[in-house]
């Protein structure tokens, strides 16, 4: 899966409102609502300027996810997967 549909695919998962599981992991919906601001900015700035802009992205999704104790489950997969998308495409640039 290329980088803009993992990016594209977080946006839509975080738009949702959160289930009790997501809840019971940690999740807030302030927290939800950031953390998916946060991941469409960065797509925003992919879409609009290349992807070679991913060099100048710092993504610090997991220590953010463990700075607010989130537990694992399918939304932190899911930054989680973002996060490495970011980090492996700046690794090629």
């Amino acid at each position: 899966m290329d980088l803009l549909a993992v990016l594209d695919e977080a946006v839509a998962a975080l738009k949702a409102l959160l289930g009790d599981d997501d809840r019971a992991q940690g999740w807030t919906d302030d927290l939800r609502r950031e953390v998916q601001e946060e991941i469409s900015i960065n797509r925003s700035v992919l879409r609009r300027h290349g992807t070679g802009m991913v060099r100048h992205l710092r993504p610090r999704f997991d220590e953010w996810m463990e700075r607010e104790g989130v537990r694992a489950g399918r939304l932190r997969d899911l930054v989680g997967d973002v996060q490495r998308s970011l980090t492996e495409a700046r690794a090629t640039e």
